[in-house]
């Protein structure tokens, strides 16, 4: 049982985002602290009931954090939790998924409407203020949504929330699924993932939007990569390790499909003399899919509805991992 509104203490550790101004607003009469680095994490995770964190999380932590009760991850993934460490300290994980379904939707269609509108190269082009001319060759020029084939790989919130966008621009979507029995939703139909390398020669662009298991890990390898069509494009707004990185370098080199939208990579930051930075046809965001104005008050919503749960005592806790 964490301890009384009055006696409870939150931590918040993070690189960037900001959390203590926006609980404060709420005015939960919460006492709270913020880190912004894993030094004074290390020195402070003892003061905690609750913390609120994600990457800044090592396992080694939980020999420190003697009050710890309870994590709210910040971010959808949890893999850097070890669930045997917490279970044997008693302490409760919840994930945030659910936090970021409209901004990754939104960033993984905007991926795909700046390949197909070419908007990468128009941006360099501008740079070198070089106005391009018409284009006689059909291949080459920019592409419309409309009848094209999006096959969406994991298909929970988010990739349910991309489904629906890619259908108001007229596309056929087909689903890829753990679980086909939970539902297509907006997909035209749902299949298991063991289907997926016989889907993907349909496929005119290939959304990833599932976590990372040992089930998708190096899920799109070569062999996959080999099926897709060569006008497909290949958007990644999952994790990084869910695309072989060295097959899909080599597959970009050799113009085997026509783009890729990436989001997220193997090892973050991307190192500066990665390949990934100058691979033709390949738009690279920085991992900020997730990332809206409203992430942090998205957070605390769900903080707040599972310490209500943990107060009455509750038993299943919202997004409960541990």
């Amino acid at each position: 049982m964490i301890p009384p509104k009055d006696k409870l203490t939150l931590c918040f550790a993070h690189v960037a985002y900001d959390f203590v101004p926006q609980f404060a607003k709420r005015n939960t009469g919460i006492n709270c602290f913020q880190v912004w680095n894993r030094e004074d994490l290390d020195k402070r995770v003892g003061e905690a009931d609750v913390l609120v964190i994600s990457g800044f999380w090592q396992n080694a932590l939980a020999e420190k954090a003697a009050k710890l009760k309870f994590i709210q991850s910040i971010g959808a993934g949890t893999d850097q939790f070890g669930r045997d460490v917490l279970q044997a300290k008693g302490v409760r994980l919840a994930s945030a998924s659910g936090v970021n379904v409209r901004a990754v939707s939104e960033h993984a269609m905007s991926l795909i409407l700046a390949l197909a509108r070419r908007l990468p190269e128009a941006r360099d082009n501008q740079h070198k203020h070089h106005w391009r001319g018409m284009i006689g060759d059909l291949t080459q020029r920019e592409d419309e949504l409309g009848g094209k084939t999006l096959v969406i790989v994991g298909l929970g919130n988010i990739g349910g929330r991309l489904a629906q966008l890619a259908k108001a621009f007229d596309m056929k979507v087909i689903g890829v699924r753990r679980d086909p029995s939970a539902g297509k939703g907006a997909a035209d139909s749902v299949h298991a993932i063991s289907e997926l390398k016989s889907l993907l020669p349909q496929a005119d662009i290939v959304a990833l939007t599932c976590p990372l298991t040992k089930e998708t890990e190096n899920l799109i390898d070569a062999d996959a990569l080999g099926r897709m069509k060569k006008s497909a494009y290949l958007i990644n707004a999952a994790r990084g390790k869910v695309v072989n990185e060295a097959a899909l370098i080599q597959t970009m080199k050799s113009g085997a499909i026509a783009g890729a939208g990436i989001d997220v990579t193997p090892e973050e930051p991307l190192p500066a003399a990665s390949p990934l930075w100058d691979l033709p046809n390949t738009f690279i965001t920085p991992h900020t899919a997730g990332e809206t104005r409203k992430y942090e008050d998205n957070v605390l919503d769900i903080l707040q509805d599972n310490l209500a749960r943990l107060w009455k005592g509750e038993a299943k806790l919202r997004n409960q991992i541990v």
